[in-house]
């Protein structure tokens, strides 16, 4: 039996559902099957044990004003939180250093760990600022393609060049520059304090495999704060409710503009006719037709499994096939009987900080060494780890009095050198456990039940590449007009009527629906 639609969206992820959301808007009739179960992908909840839930994948949301408006998510019941104090960062020595939005308090508090810092930080938010100006009109429109097919592609172009021609002299010279820049090479050039540099460094490690002395991760840092003022971390903000209250609102907004979500239909391939794409095939034999098929999946996925490669030529298989994915992200969720008791900020009652990105990353050298060991096919014995504790803002997640922890860890490797994911499962969780204990004692006997997710359960349960959240790693090579590959920048396909909305499309990953927003602009304008 078959079923049509003008398009139809494969994957009801984050970016998945605002493309459909945003083509349903626009006037067209939209199907979104999934997989799983349930919808959100790696933005879902699941249960750790009776009354607790927990977000699988990133528990911040990068969402651009622009598309929480347009969609009208919080008419759907969407609250973004904003946390301040941003991140606090305890350290082995029993200290912490603390990021708060006011930039005075800011201020003094880098005073306590440098004076020399205090007075730099107001130029380095401007710098930044600065640079942000000229990198955000990027992340929500197609990249310009160097390579120019057609009006459109040469405006794009020009306009770009026009940008960049108006920041003057010393600051094109100043972009050129920063870009490749490690993320400790830049922040070693404004500060002396590591507490400081360590917990600014955190975006721009964020899901990839480098450390802190990698080329380019200064450019992933300037990424993450297309949605500031100028001030690191300022963009982040937490889904009141978690990633479940986030894909409600999501798919409450789709469905509002009359598209339409079936889970548990499984794609198995894309039709293809007279070298144009004309719907699905899912598992179980149903065929669904349409007009436009986007998928939200990774580029590998979609066309090295669901594309018969007879309808593409070599060398665009070839560089599908080189995209590097390295995921090395683990999560440990964990149930606790009690909140953290921080030795830098004693007492288990609910505190500003509990409420903050917990940043666990003494210096830039440590950031640095805990990725070695992934380079070799290790888990670092002392990760780098950001955790949130949702149920500080929402106590629903969790039974009364009691919390939910969400660590994110790195490094974790895909490809471990010795032993398989499933028998390093439990030691990786002690090794997460035991880190938290540095800074916070009472962990290790609050703990009442936990979840590992490795990088392996990433891509077998979710279908993530290597385990790679970002759908594809983020790095200058992988970057703008060279994501997913060069060429095919900009959400269109070799495939006629096929388009890529995802994460391995530009800008790239995190929870920010950008590449969806994207994707269904080019949509609409070539219908």
């Amino acid at each position: 039996m078959a079923s049509s639609c003008d398009a139809l969206v494969i994957g009801a992820g984050p970016n998945g559902l605002v493309t459909a959301a945003l083509l349903a808007k626009g006037g067209m009739d939209v199907v979104v099957v999934e997989r799983r179960p349930e919808p959100g992908g790696v933005a879902s909840t699941i249960e750790l044990g009776e009354g607790f839930h927990a977000s699988v994948g990133s528990d911040l949301c990068l969402l651009p004003q622009l598309i929480v408006d347009g969609l009208s998510l919080e008419a759907h019941g969407l609250k973004l939180h904003a946390p301040d104090p941003i991140v606090f960062a305890p350290t082995r020595d029993g200290d912490a250093f603390t990021l708060w939005r006011d930039p005075v308090k800011t201020q003094e508090e880098i005073r306590r760990f440098s004076a020399r810092d205090a007075e730099a930080w107001p130029r380095f938010s401007q710098h930044v600022r600065d640079l942000s100006a000229f990198l955000r009109p990027l992340a929500l429109r197609p990249p310009p393609a160097p390579d120019v097919d057609g009006v459109g592609d040469l405006l794009a172009l020009l306009k770009l060049g026009w940008d960049f021609r108006r920041l003057g002299a010393e600051s094109m010279h100043e972009v050129l520059r920063t870009l490749p820049l490690s993320i400790a090479d830049f922040l070693n050039e404004w500060f002396e304090s590591e507490p400081l540099k360590a917990c600014l460094a955190g975006p721009g490690l964020r899901g990839v495999s480098f450390g802190t002395r990698a080329a380019g991760t200064t450019a992933h840092f300037l990424f993450h704060q297309l949605g500031a003022d100028g001030r690191p971390w300022l963009s982040e903000r937490l889904p009141v409710g978690g990633g479940r209250a986030l894909v409600a609102a999501l798919v409450a907004s789709a469905q509002a503009h009359g598209a339409r979500l079936r889970t548990g239909a499984a794609v198995c391939r894309i039709d293809i006719s007279e070298g144009r794409a004309a719907g699905v095939r899912l598992e179980d034999g149903e065929v669904l037709t349409a007009a436009v098929v986007v998928s939200s999946v990774s580029p590998r996925t979609t066309f090295q499994e669901l594309v018969d490669p007879d309808w593409l030529e070599p060398r665009f298989v070839s560089e599908i096939r080189a995209i590097r994915y390295r995921g090395v992200q683990a999560k440990l969720l964990l149930a606790l009987s009690e909140l953290p008791d921080f030795r830098a900020r004693p007492g288990v009652e609910p505190a500003p900080h509990h409420g903050a990105v917990i940043h666990i990353g003494d210096s830039l050298d440590e950031m640095e060494q805990a990725s070695d060991s992934a380079k070799y096919g290790e888990a670092s014995s002392r990760p780098f780890l950001l955790a949130t504790i949702p149920s500080v803002l929402d106590p629903g997640l969790a039974p009364r009095g009691r919390h939910v922890m969400s660590v994110t860890m790195q490094y974790a490797p895909y490809r471990l050198r010795e032993g398989t994911w499933d028998e390093r499962r439990d030691a990786l969780a002690d090794t997460i456990v035991a880190r938290l204990a540095e800074v916070a004692p009472n962990v290790p006997g609050a703990v009442l039940a936990l979840r590992v997710i490795t990088p392996l359960d990433y891509e077998t349960e979710y279908g993530l590449p290597e385990g790679s959240l970002l759908h594809g790693e983020v790095a200058l090579d992988q970057m703008l007009f060279m994501r997913p590959v060069p060429g095919w920048s900009r959400y269109r396909t070799p495939v006629e009527g096929l388009y890529l909305c995802g994460s391995g499309c530009h800008p790239g990953g995190d929870v920010t629906g950008a590449a969806g927003h994207n994707a269904s602009r080019v949509i609409l304008d070539d219908r």
